[in-house]
């Protein structure tokens, strides 16, 4: 019980960021791996309800540091995602269809954030 526990306290630890929330929806879009600019100029669009082409240099520095420091360390360290320092890419990592659902759910009442999942 107690690991199922533990479990479940990091899976909703990990999910209540609203900038990590929006990198499992990004990699929900995508079939193969994605490269770091992408998924921060998308990530910071979302969370400035703007077009990526369009977030400022600022905005989009600060989602880099913080993704690379902070964010994609904790999903990496969870299995949600996988990152490869040779290809410098991100993928899916062996639990992010185990958490699926419940970012689905969340999804859903996302303000800013398109629906990704049908």
């Amino acid at each position: 019980m107690a690991g199922s526990t533990k479990a479940v306290t990091n899976t909703f630890s990990a999910l209540a960021d609203p900038v990590r929330r929006s990198v499992l929806y990004y990699l929900a879009e995508q079939d193969d791996p994605v490269t770091f600019e992408p998924l921060a100029k998308q990530v910071a669009a979302w969370h400035t309800d703007s077009d990526p082409d369009a977030v400022d240099d600022a905005t989009l520095a600060e989602m880099r540091t913080a993704l690379y420091h902070v964010h994609l360390p904790i999903f990496a360290e969870a299995g949600y995602i996988v990152r490869d320092a040779d290809t410098h890419t991100i993928r899916r990592g062996p639990n992010f269809d185990e958490n699926a659902p419940l970012a689905r759910l969340m999804a859903d009442y996302e303000d800013e954030l398109p629906a990704v999942w049908p």
